[in-house]
């Protein structure tokens, strides 16, 4: 089975997705949606070579973009690290990938060019 030699060699990535939610630990924070930008990569369970060159063998990235908008929009969470994490199990159970990172940025900070959470998760295996 070519999974067992490399698992994850073959990666999809979307870099820094502009997405809004209300997030936050003071609730004046979460009054209103806030800007975050996400950076999603996914591996798919077959080899770009086995894919054939055709859309429905593969996991569209704008579907991922646009649900990856839509789940963050309807979340009010206090912290970074909830959020990425929710996001990355939403991402597994909606489509079919084997393992998801998610990289959520924040700009909560005057003095800092952003702060982020970053989790990876995969499928349970068996």
């Amino acid at each position: 089975m070519p999974c067992e030699l490399n698992p994850f060699s073959d990666r999809i990535h979307i870099e820094q997705l502009e997405v809004f939610s209300r997030i936050g630990v003071p609730e004046e924070e979460r009054a209103t949606p806030q800007r975050l930008a996400v950076s999603i990569s996914f591996w798919l369970y077959q080899e770009a070579s086995a894919l054939e060159d055709k859309i429905e063998n593969t996991v569209n990235y704008s579907a991922v973009a646009e649900e990856a908008k839509s789940f963050v929009r309807d979340q009010s969470v206090n912290l970074i690290e909830t959020l990425a994490d929710r996001l990355a199990i939403h991402l597994l159970k909606t489509f079919p990938m084997q393992k998801v990172t998610v990289e959520l940025r924040k700009f909560p900070l005057k003095d800092a060019k952003y702060v982020s959470a970053t989790v990876t998760r995969a499928t349970s295996v068996g």
